[in-house]
């Protein structure tokens, strides 16, 4: 027997009536929350871990369009094992469904309502929800922030949980209006006293009706503030987005809260409003500093314990960027610290607690940070570090090992090596071609392909001997590969410490705040590009990283591949020599010589002598012609560069922007909006992250100049296809996929791919869509937000996949550094034509 819970809808509607007309309401209060409390389990029914290779059955189901509510007693057939069976659930009695079917597996919750109505889905502990069939982001950390407008159709609805933690908790409120603003996740700056405010701040908006809103503004007024209004992008309908405000005026003269108004206009009129403040600190106190990302537009934060400098003492500061640990917000990283006389703590946020783990977007955050606080506090360039905890332990590690000459030395403390080492992170399995090109799309999380970087670094070692979290062979593993060439190795392992420690009476906690590793920092320094002679330097993708002093990996030979370069500079002699493997391109800056005469270069036992200085940026540009070395002129901005490399997840930079396809059948029109709305609402959950989307129809590319651009749906459904993607040699349409000459057809299939923005040097379109409805449901949850998660430049998948059968890959790999197939690393499954 289907289980049912029955909303009193006639009631809710006139709560919901009453609050959408009354005037200028001050709260988000809603009517008793009905919570969830029955419905239907079921076990695991895939394959669950860091893998772009997704196996589910009830995804299989899904996109195919068989999924049918459970009854009682079905079953659902695995891939290798027995059939998982849906059997009854009930919550506790404090509303949570704790189960260990949960653990993986999926809970089904039916709803009965007398009429279609909008209510707020506030559930925690899930991975995500289908509501209905559409897809929803989940709150695994439990964070209590998820609220969510959905839609209730009349009669029987099901919410389809997918857990991962075991347990969830749900229910379903009533709005207090149409448009409200929610202050749950509000980013917030700190004050300090009697300085003048120019800041940005954020909040959430709900969109709580089924209309687009393109007439919304914010508008912050307070005693110490000046009124501003800040006009808001389109915000889709049934969701919610993280909208930023302006903050400007002059602080209090004395600690304690700035309170100001925050007012959501519609038009001219009010939908909302809430109170809010922003913390006042002293001139020596911790404080939160915002700013404007690059990479989607939000507003983020970070977080600055400031230098106490001695008297007289008037040298730039240093400036140490400590990472920290998961579940840990930066303003509490920069706790742990006492002050230094010497420089900044800077704790950038990862963009959440848990985030990135600092890959991906979450390294891109460190380095944003990392280039607003030089800036901001004006701090010495050549004394710069970087330390962190667990999770940014780990963190320091991979930024260091891809930044080795932004930093003098590196401290992990607790911190693990990489995803296979420890996160459960599994490689791609099998010898075809496509699993190698599969497995390369991940490197740069392999750490330990970038070890020689560290050479250039001191690196001093922290572990608690008896960590109960990140084990001690992680830092004894690094300990042992390092001690095989590192000259400036330090180490120190806690006896009888877990994961968080501290041993000495001293302020700040000895775990990170460690006196023997600043006493090792205190003695290091970047050195200038003319002090240093020699480079030994290597990448994975020059997007990520390419460039080391004076020496620059412009472009690869094989993609996704290790490139390196081994460089010696005699200034006075003019000359560079050394070796270099897989480097297509090489950018050698000469700003370091004394200019106007001639240079020389050999190169893999190549002599190209008497080069005359560059004309006009002080660069020499070298590039592989075959097997031989020629002096050329800066590459194509159309071409592969460190702007703009691939593969797919680096469409998701540059203030991306969303573009929802219309021109489709209905499924597929409802497709692409749910899943363009399921993308921008992981990503603000995974990374704070405030996503502008619009339709196809409203979308104008001189709008959005030089921002990456991702169209949902195919060259048929999507309007602004033919415009971004015309010339691209992936073609995706009803019915077939084509890459280069060769041709799918079917209607089933998915793709991501990414391609150059053609009217931009740097931007990039991305498409998210598949030949069919099929298709494109299989690309619904493929998990490209998740770190360590990695596809090449262009995949095409067969729902085959979500079996765990072979064929579910039917092409992967990197274009050229043209940007052709042709020219590129692909490999084909035999199915391909």
């Amino acid at each position: 027997m289907v289980l049912q819970l029955r909303i009193v809808v006639s009631v809710l509607m006139a709560l919901y009536a009453a609050h959408a007309t009354a005037a200028k309401p001050r709260t988000a209060e809603s009517a008793e929350p009905i919570v969830l409390k029955e419905g239907l389990a079921i076990g695991p029914v895939g394959r669950y871990s860091r893998s772009p290779i997704v196996v589910d059955a009830l995804q299989t189901l899904i996109a195919s369009g068989e999924w049918k509510p459970p009854v009682a007693g079905d079953q659902v057939a695995v891939p290798g094992r027995d059939p998982e069976v849906w059997t009854e659930i009930k919550a506790d009695e404090d509303g949570w469904f704790r189960d260990q079917r949960l653990g993986g597996g999926y809970a089904a919750i039916p709803v009965v309502t007398e009429g279609k109505r909008i209510a707020l889905l506030e559930a925690a502990g899930h991975g995500m929800v289908y509501v209905n069939g559409e897809p929803r982001p989940g709150d695994p950390y439990r964070n209590g922030n998820v609220r969510l407008p959905i839609m209730l159709r009349r009669g029987q609805n099901w919410l389809v949980f997918q857990c991962g933690r075991g347990e969830f908790h749900a229910q379903l409120t009533t709005p207090a209006g149409p448009l409200m603003l929610d202050t749950a996740d509000a980013t917030v700056p700190d004050l300090r006293v009697g300085t003048e405010v120019d800041a940005l701040g954020a909040v959430m908006v709900i969109n709580a009706t089924a209309d687009w809103q393109k007439d919304l503004a914010i508008e912050t007024a307070g005693e110490a503030l000046t009124t501003q209004r800040t006009p808001l992008p389109p915000i889709p309908p049934l969701t919610v987005r993280e909208v930023p405000f302006e903050l400007r005026g002059t602080a209090p003269a004395e600690k304690g809260a700035c309170k100001f108004e925050l007012l959501l206009l519609n038009g001219e009129q009010v939908a909302h409003s809430v109170d809010t403040e922003a913390p006042i600190r002293d001139k020596h106190e911790d404080y939160r500093v915002t700013f404007r990302s690059e990479i989607d537009g939000s507003v983020q934060y970070y977080a600055v314990k400031p230098a106490r400098p001695l008297s007289g003492d008037s040298r730039a500061p240093a400036l140490f960027l400590s990472l920290h640990g998961a579940g840990v917000e930066a303003l509490g990283q920069v706790n742990a610290y006492a002050s230094k006389t010497w420089g900044h703590i800077v704790a950038p946020t990862n963009r959440r607690p848990f985030g990135f783990d600092w890959e991906d977007w979450g390294r891109l955050d460190a380095l944003e940070v990392l280039a607003h606080t030089r800036h901001m506090l004006n701090t010495d360039p050549s004394r710069t570090y970087l330390t962190g905890h667990s999770m940014g332990g780990h963190g320091v590690w991979t930024v260091g090992a891809l930044f080795p000459d932004r930093f003098a030395a590196i401290g992990p403390s607790a911190g693990w090596i990489s995803f296979f080492s420890y996160a459960g992170a599994e490689e791609v399995e099998g010898e075809s071609s496509i699993s190698d090109i599969l497995r390369r799309a991940a490197r740069a999380s392999d750490t330990l392909t970038f070890i020689n970087n560290y050479a250039q670094e001191g690196v001093y070692i922290l572990h608690g001997a008896d960590d109960d979290n990140v084990p001690v062979g992680q830092a004894r593993e690094m300990r042992e590969k390092l001690g095989e060439f590192h000259y400036d190795l330090q180490y120190h392992e806690e006896p009888g410490k877990k994961h968080w420690w501290d041993v000495s009476d001293a302020e700040g906690t000895d775990c990170v705040d460690w006196a023997p590793m600043f006493d090792m920092f205190a003695r290091r320094r970047i050195p200038a590009d003319y002090e240093l002679r020699e480079v030994e330097f290597t990448t994975i993708n020059p997007e990520i990283s390419a460039t080391c002093h004076w020496a620059t990996i412009w472009a690869q030979q094989r993609p996704y591949m290790p490139s390196t370069v081994k460089l010696r500079c005699d200034p006075w002699k003019r000359r560079f020599t050394g070796t270099t493997d897989n480097v297509a391109t090489l950018m050698l800056s000469l700003d370091h010589m004394m200019p106007d005469q001639p240079v020389s270069v050999t190169l893999d036992e190549q002599t190209l002598d008497a080069l005359e200085w560059p004309a006009c940026d002080g660069c020499l540009w070298l590039a592989r012609d075959g097997d031989t070395w020629k002096r050329v002129t800066r590459p194509d901005a159309a071409h592969k560069s460190p702007r703009r490399y691939g593969p797919f997840k680096h469409a998701f930079n540059h203030r991306f922007v969303f573009v929802v396809g219309t021109q489709g059948t209905a499924e597929e029109n409802a497709w692409a909006l749910a899943k363009a709305r399921y993308d921008a609402e992981s990503f603000w959950y995974r990374g704070n992250g405030s996503i502008d989307t619009v339709l196809d129809s409203d979308f104008r590319p001189e709008a959005y100049v030089d921002r990456s651009v991702i169209l949902y749906g195919n060259a048929d459904s999507n309007g602004a296809w033919s415009r971004l993607l015309g010339d691209c040699p992936v073609q995706v349409k009803g019915g077939s996929i084509r890459v280069g000459t060769r041709e799918f057809t079917d209607d089933n299939l998915a793709a991501l791919f990414v391609y150059p923005r053609a009217d931009s040097d740097v931007a990039c379109v991305g498409a998210v869509g598949g030949s069919g409805i099929t298709g494109m449901r299989l690309a619904t949850r493929l998990p490209y937000f998740v770190s360590g998660v990695a596809y090449p430049d262009c995949v095409v998948l067969d729902p085959a996949m979500l079996a765990g059968q072979p064929g579910g890959v039917r092409a992967a790999g990197f274009f050229g550094v043209d940007w052709t197939v042709e020219t590129g690393d692909f490999a084909w499954s035999d199915e391909a034509q």
